[in-house]
C-alpha cells in the first residue's frame, strides 16, 4: 500500500463525511484524467479542440476539469471532436 493510500485510508476512518464524499470525488477524478489522456493520446491540443467545437480553451479546460457538471451532448461532442464515440452504462 502506498503512502497516499495509507493516508486515504486513516482520513476515512478519521472522517465520515471524508469517507462518504471520497469515492464519487474520486470518481469524478478518474474521469477528468481519463478525458485529458484520451485528447492527448489523440494528439490534439486544448485549443484545437476548442476550435472544432466552436468554442474557447477555457471551455475544454473545465470540461476536463470539472466534467462532473457538463451536459452528457457536450461529452458527446468532445469526444466525437477526437474521434471517438461516448458510451454510458450503468454499473452496480
Amino acid at each position: 500500500m502506498s503512502d497516499v493510500e495509507r493516508y486515504i485510508e486513516r482520513r476515512k476512518k478519521r472522517s465520515p463525511k471524508f469517507e462518504k464524499n471520497f469515492e464519487s470525488g474520486y470518481e469524478a477524478f478518474e474521469f477528468n484524467v481519463m478525458l485529458r489522456q484520451a485528447r492527448e493520446n489523440a494528439g490534439i491540443t486544448q485549443e484545437a479542440i476548442a476550435k472544432k467545437l466552436h468554442t474557447k480553451k477555457s471551455a475544454i479546460s473545465r470540461i476536463e476539469n470539472h466534467s462532473e457538471d457538463i451536459r452528457l451532448s457536450t461529452l458527446g461532442r468532445y469526444a466525437r471532436a477526437l474521434g471517438k464515440k461516448l458510451k454510458v452504462h450503468l454499473s452496480d
